[in-house]
């Protein structure tokens, strides 16, 4: 774990993204997944978007996926990210089919391309949160 100060912005724990976030410390990549019809759901929400069910559970994905789109910042917008700069933030087109917002980390950023293979890892920045991000998917 990270003993260090954390200085960025933490995720807002809603009641609905708050199992989300518990599966992260323990590195597990889970979203939601309809129970009746078996859509696997982000943005998390308390009923299906495809067929209106109140019921799902927790499932745990593959963490594979691809590039659908990136940008990289290279100005700093919050004072904590000022070391990070240039970053990138991409949307990630999980195998399972929701996309997901995140960074992707592990590669120059000149080598990121839309398409490209990712896999999750998990950064513990502190004893509370460990975010996932997304790398280049092993060959």
């Amino acid at each position: 774990m990270t003993t260090s100060a954390y200085n960025k912005p933490l995720p807002e724990v809603t009641p609905e993204a708050e199992a989300f976030w518990e599966y992260c410390k323990q590195h597990e990549f889970r979203l939601q997944r309809c129970a009746d019809c078996e859509t696997v759901r982000y943005p998390f929400a308390l009923i299906c978007p495809s067929c209106i069910s109140d019921r799902f559970e927790w499932k745990q994905l593959s963490g594979q996926g691809t590039v659908y789109s990136f940008v990289v910042y290279h100005q700093v917008y919050h004072p904590g990210f000022k070391e990070d700069v240039p970053y990138a933030v991409g949307l990630i087109e999980l195998a399972e089919g929701p996309r997901f917002l995140s960074n992707i980390v592990g590669c120059p950023l000149d080598q990121i391309t839309v398409g490209m293979p990712v896999e999750v890892s998990f950064e513990d920045i502190t004893e509370e949160f460990s975010l996932p991000k997304f790398r280049p998917a092993k060959a």
